[in-house]
Formats: C-alpha cells, structure tokens, sequence
C-alpha cells in the first residue's frame, strides 16, 4: 500500500519525527484493519486459518515492523529486512491474555441479505466452528526504544466500515494549564480508503474564547496531490517482482520470527483453550476489546470529529 510504504520516508525523510519516535513521547500505537463484508462463500477457507493467520500475522505485523524498526543504512532490500528482523527478535510470543477474540453473528437489523448471516451460516463452516474472525492483540518490543509501549493490532471481517490505519498516540502534556482540555496528539496514517496523514493537535478555539479544542494538520492525498493514479499493492508487488526487487517480499529469517510471536498463541487457539465472542454483523467487533484496548495504554477522549473534505 501507498501509505504504509510512506512510512519509510515519513520517519527517516522528516527531523520533526526522529526525536520523538520513542518511549519517552509515545504512549500507545494502534495498528487497525476492518473489512465490511463476511467470509460467505469462502468460509471453508478461512476456517481452516482464522483472522489471525490470515491478516494479523502477516500483513499488520509487517506495518508494525516499519513503525517499530531502527534506521536501515540504506533503503536497499537488504538493509530495511535486516531492521525488520532485529525490531521481530525483541518481540516476546503472545499469550492467551494478550487477544481479545469474536465471530460475527447475523444482525436481523441488517440491510442487506449478508449481513443478517453470521459466520457459521456459511454452508462451507461447520456448526460449531470455534474460528475467530476478529482479534485483537498486545504486543510489546522490548529494546530501549519501545520498552513499555504497548503496540495494538486489530482485524476484523464483518465489521462496521472498510478502515486500515496506523494511529500513534503521543504522551499527556507534561503539565496542563489549559483546564485539563488538551487531549493526546496522534499521528494518523490512514492506508485506506482516501489516504491520508494527519495529526491531531490542541488549538484555541475560534472567537473571544481562550478554550482549547482538537484539530488536525490534515494532508489528504487526492486534495494536496491532484490526478493522482495511485497503484494498488498487487501492482506494485508484480511489477517488484519483474524487475527483482525484494523489498516488499518477506526474508525466510523475518517469516520464522513472525511465526515464533504467533506459534504457541495459534497451538492454544486451536486445542479451544479460548473461545470467540460473538459480535453482531455491521458492528465496532467485540466490545471487551475497548476496555483491552484502554487498559493497554490507549486514550479515547471522544472530543474530536473528523471534518468531510470539501468537495
């Protein structure tokens, strides 16, 4: 993807971010991808893998090494995989406390034939299918760099929109004179659909008020850049692939780390050591998650809404 690659240039191209891509200044990054359609038809697939192997371990864990890496010496294949690797070897296997898991059920207030289905309705799904089709995850990356921060992937089918992001929310200021108004920064990097970046901030509030209130520094790329034809990743993967070029391909040293975080969470996960939670179709996805979620670290003030882009 456009955005997720631009990763690379927004953290080594830009000093504003170097001193601040930290423990000291980041409290909390979210790593999000939801999809707003079901498995029907290709259910007896994904419940011999699950949204775990299917999404998380792969392509978020693969954003989450490009937000987390050090510095490559180069912007050759060789050097960004050898980041990735080091950044995956800090990474301890996850545990059965560390995911909060759901499968979609049929919502019969659905709009559409689909979405009053649940996940088990798929003729290709057994009855009693225990597969997860939305997971949450808590990572942590123990170097000195990212030591405490908690790192969130969640991935979900069935969900309430089609949304991929990267959200890193900031620490609290130090000390706040503005009547405890001034919510956390974060930097948003929204991968799809309508990509942008943009970052949260405290402003004064128009007029003769001196309140503070949350809007964003927004770069939405179809606005700043105009006729712009961005490829899709699988475009860009095939025409990687004729030209040699290895850098979006994941190294066999890279694949055996992402596998040891993943291994011992997916054995427990498939002898029933813990069940799904349903969720309704259409929905946010499990709701335990948002206490999983704030517990880990994250602040959700609720104060901020995004303004449509004028047309």
């Amino acid at each position: 993807k456009e955005m997720v690659l631009n990763l690379m240039i927004l953290r080594f191209g830009n000093e504003l971010f170097r001193s601040v891509w930290n423990r000291e200044r980041i409290a909390c990054v979210v790593i999000t991808f939801k999809e707003p359609f079901g498995t029907y038809g290709r259910g007896g697939y994904f419940d011999t893998n699950g949204i775990v192997r299917d999404v998380m371990q792969n392509h978020l864990l693969q954003i989450l090494c490009l937000v987390a890496m050090e510095r490559p010496v180069s912007v050759d294949a060789s050097d960004i995989r050898d980041e990735k690797v080091k950044v995956l070897k800090f990474i301890k296997p996850l545990d059965l406390d560390d995911v909060v898991l759901g499968q979609y059920v049929g919502n019969p207030d659905g709009k559409t034939e689909d979405s009053k289905l649940g996940y088990r309705d798929d003729p290709g799904v057994p009855n009693d299918s225990k597969t997860a089709t939305y997971a949450c995850a808590k990572l942590q990356i123990d170097n000195d760099r990212w030591a405490g921060v908690p790192f969130i992937m969640k991935c979900g089918k069935a969900m309430n929109e089609r949304k991929a992001e990267i959200r890193i929310q900031f620490r609290d200021t130090p000390s706040d004179i503005f009547g405890g108004n001034c919510q956390r920064n974060e930097l948003v990097i929204r991968v799809q659909p309508n990509e942008a970046v943009y970052c949260k901030m405290n402003v004064k509030s128009p007029g003769m008020t001196f309140a503070a209130e949350e809007s964003e520094l927004n770069l939405t790329y179809h606005e700043r850049f105009e006729d712009i034809d961005l490829p899709d990743a699988y475009e860009r993967l095939i025409l990687d692939f004729i030209l040699g070029t290895q850098t979006n391909f994941v190294r066999t040293d890279e694949l055996a780390e992402a596998w040891r975080i993943f291994t011992p969470l997916l054995h427990k996960l498939d002898a029933g050591a813990k069940c799904p939670v349903d969720y309704p179709y259409g929905s946010r996805g499990v709701a335990a998650a948002d206490e999983f979620i704030r517990a880990s670290g994250f602040k959700f003030s609720g104060t901020y809404k995004w303004k449509a882009e004028k047309k």
